[in-house]
């Protein structure tokens, strides 16, 4: 691969970043959770992509890669606050299942499952 073209490369793998975030977004918004996951599972092979190519570094110090980090850097911000938001409201919801599951409060049930 020319320099060139890794040079292009390591500019297409940002800009799959960047829209791979803003899709991130919209899946967590409509609480698509397999689609958010998958978009993760996507977004994490195009960092190990950007990883692998030592022009992604050369490419990351560019006016233009400093401009799409700055709209990258407030998506992962919203993501992660929504993402742990989701995470705790889904804690909360198995926690009050939990608590109405009464299998080990069935007092008749114990006293028959004795053996004397």
């Amino acid at each position: 691969m020319s320099a060139n073209d890794a040079m292009e490369q390591a500019k297409a793998n940002w800009e799959m970043y960047y829209t791979l975030s803003q899709e991130l977004l919209k899946f967590i918004d409509k609480q698509d959770i397999d689609a958010f996951t998958e978009l993760t599972r996507q977004r994490d092979v195009i960092v190990e992509r950007m990883k692998a190519l030592p022009e992604t570094e050369v490419y990351r110090k560019t006016e233009e890669c400093r401009a799409l980090v700055e709209k990258i850097k407030p998506l992962d911000m919203q993501i992660i606050y929504k993402a742990k938001a989701w995470l705790n409201k889904s804690k909360r919801q198995n926690a009050t299942v939990h608590a109405y599951d009464l299998q080990s409060v069935n007092p008749v049930g114990n006293i028959l499952n004795r053996k004397y």
